[in-house]
């Protein structure tokens, strides 16, 4: 959303995007291109034609995309501005989506980092540093310490082999934020002394190199909400539906089917009803034609009414742009910042 986006350019120390799409939202903003990077395992041609013109820091994630980038810097006259993703060979435990270990389509295997060290020392590009990310929306405190940790110590060795220091070490994010009944936030205290004590490694190894950790779900992801009117009120065979004019097509993940395995309900409450006292069990449908339009499953709620707005909490991240918004072509969302 480019007015999220806009505001967060005062807050934050960059960006990093995915997209072409994405590029041009976050160089529309005060934030200078340097301090843009681009990930992604499948970089277009033209998209990293911009990236090199706009000056983002790609982070490098095949030996053939390293091959494009160099033939688009002397076609162009540009010097292109580049990190290398790093795919370890350990994992963000219980992390909601793995991003490293084993066999994976992101990055460079760490193994094979000393090949590809060596073309870019030997290349005509401008060698930032590293970028590697285990997994997202993790609520372990001891998963993220123990990912932090081998991420830097994994950094300070791939520094050794390149001769010189690097000025990004990018250890990736993975702070979840609280979905579900049971679901206790982060101690951020906790990680951040632990990380802490992990910098003065860096202080002392690396003391030029820029620690960069991304938290885009944690800084977006409790600021948003998702809001639909309920529009019809069912009784089958004793069960409450409540159907409203949104659904899976503007929320995909609160419908559950996006990564979750076993489908758990996201915190929905009835936005006009806060404060009643009368509740009923009810299940929130949209209307699509798939059983899968499903934003509540059988939860205790205020009694509902045609009329009433079902709100979906934790919504700011990966609702809108993550959702088939053209399914059945009902009409989209519409996105407001307050």
């Amino acid at each position: 959303m480019p007015a999220v986006v806009q505001h967060l350019a005062q807050l934050v120390d960059g960006f990093d995007v995915a997209s072409a799409g994405e590029m041009r939202v976050a160089l529309d903003t005060t934030m200078p291109g340097i301090q843009i990077s681009f990930a992604g395992p499948g970089k277009m041609k033209s998209e990293l034609r911009s990236a090199i013109l706009s000056k983002l820091v790609i982070n490098i994630e095949s030996f053939t995309e390293l091959r494009t980038i160099l033939e688009l810097g002397d076609s162009l006259g540009e010097r292109p501005q580049v990190a290398l993703r790093v795919n370890p060979d350990f994992e963000l435990k219980a992390s909601g989506m793995k991003m490293a270990g084993g066999a994976k389509q992101f990055g460079v295997d760490a193994e094979q980092a000393t090949e590809l060290l060596a073309i870019i020392a030997t290349s005509d590009l401008n060698f930032h540093g590293f970028h590697i990310f285990c997994g997202s929306q993790n609520l372990q405190i001891e998963a993220i310490k123990e990912a932090q940790e081998r991420t830097i110590q994994l950094g300070i060795r791939l520094s050794e082999l390149t001769g010189s220091q690097p000025t990004t070490l990018n250890i990736g994010g993975g702070f979840g934020i609280p979905y579900f009944p049971g679901e206790q936030a982060l101690d951020l205290p906790a990680i951040g002394n632990n990380l802490e004590r992990l910098m003065e490694g860096v202080r002392k190894d690396l003391p030029k190199t820029a620690v960069i950790i991304e938290l885009g779900r944690y800084i977006v992801g409790e600021a948003g909400i998702y809001v639909c009117r309920v529009i019809d009120r069912k009784v089958s065979r004793g069960q409450v539906f409540l159907i409203t004019d949104g659904g899976l097509h503007h929320h995909l993940a609160a419908s559950g089917n996006f990564g979750q395995i076993l489908r758990k309900n996201y915190p929905v409450v009835i936005g006009n009803r806060m404060e009643e006292e009368e509740k009923e069990i009810a299940s929130i449908v949209g209307p699509l034609c798939t059983p899968l339009d499903l934003l509540a499953d059988k939860m205790d709620l205020p009694k509902a009414q045609i009329g009433d707005y079902a709100v979906v909490l934790q919504s700011g991240a990966y609702g809108f742009t993550a959702s088939p918004t053209n399914f059945l072509s009902h009409p989209p969302p519409i996105e407001m910042l307050v």
